[in-house]
């Protein structure tokens, strides 16, 4: 399994309307193929930053999502936030899955 977590500094007066912006989601990510979920952690400290996590059967099928026409439309929603009311860039980093504790065997 693949894991993308994305780093998300949202100013605290924005936070419904960032949280807003998932729960209205496109949903387009939810049909493509190797897509396995979606989590969106809040933070318990508003000057933490909102974590999205997304999980994929490979990386090639998160690779093949990002390079999609649907990816660009998806994306295209989270534009509907200004720029001032995230306190910096996002960080996206990537995992392997070495242990899951859901499936059995690991």
């Amino acid at each position: 399994m693949f894991v993308v977590m994305n780093r998300i500094p949202v100013k605290p007066e924005y936070a419904e309307r960032f949280e807003e912006v998932f729960r209205t989601r496109a949903r387009l990510v939810d049909r493509m193929p190797g897509f396995i979920r979606n989590l969106v952690l809040r933070p318990k400290n508003p000057e933490d930053p909102y974590i999205v996590l997304t999980f994929w059967e490979s990386e090639e099928a998160f690779r093949a999502w990002t390079e999609s026409p649907a990816f660009k439309e998806g994306h295209a929603r989270s534009g509907t936030l200004p720029k001032e009311a995230f306190r910096g860039p996002n960080r996206l980093e990537t995992f392997q899955v070495v242990l899951d504790s859901e499936v059995e065997g690991d």
